[in-house]
């Protein structure tokens, strides 16, 4: 089974509208666990970012599962705009699962400008394109399947989220959707 997985970010300091607390980090990992135990994932494809990207790559790993990193622009501009920009050790793991990845040849640099509005939208029609290759590349065996994880609270933000921007993106694609809840 091929995974795509896209989700929230760990919420900043002082959110209003708490959508992943820091708290809650524990519980989605369980959920993944639970999840990559159950079912026979070869590849896990996600962008970076601190909070759902991270905590899946950290627990994939640990599962021997094989993971692509996809990164709409520069590496060190990412992790400052998206990692380290959160309290935690997110620009730790990043750095960590990053230089693995780098090692394995399995991460994807995409040259998007990271000032353009659409660049995370891009991003997912990235994702799912090359985990949409992977399937196509292992010769779908035995009727392979691909799931499209979505780590949220359930809910758009508005009318232009990312996060349900790919979940209606994977459903259009057919892929079986996995939600894990990262607010309760």
């Amino acid at each position: 089974m091929i995974a795509a997985l896209a989700g929230r970010r760990i919420d900043a300091p002082g959110v209003s509208e708490p959508r992943f607390p820091p708290g809650n980090i524990d519980k989605v990992k369980e959920q993944l666990k639970i999840f990559f135990s159950e079912n026979e994932i070869d590849w896990l494809v996600c962008s970076g970012a601190c909070g759902a990207d991270l905590l899946a790559l950290e627990v994939a790993g640990q599962y021997n599962i094989k993971r692509k990193m996809i990164l709409p622009f520069d590496a060190v501009t990412f992790r400052a705009s998206s990692v380290a920009d959160r309290p935690g050790d997110w620009g730790e793991k990043f750095d960590a699962i990053h230089e693995e990845l780098k090692k394995a040849s399995n991460i994807v640099v995409l040259d998007y400008d990271s000032n353009d509005d659409n660049v995370y939208e891009k991003a997912n029609y990235d994702i799912l394109d090359i985990a949409d290759e992977l399937l196509q590349m292992t010769g779908n065996i035995s009727g392979q399947k691909k799931v499209a994880i979505i780590i949220w609270e359930g809910t758009p933000k508005n009318s232009d989220d990312t996060t349900d921007h790919f979940r209606t993106e994977a459903q259009e694609r057919d892929y079986i959707i996995k939600e894990i809840n990262c607010l309760y």
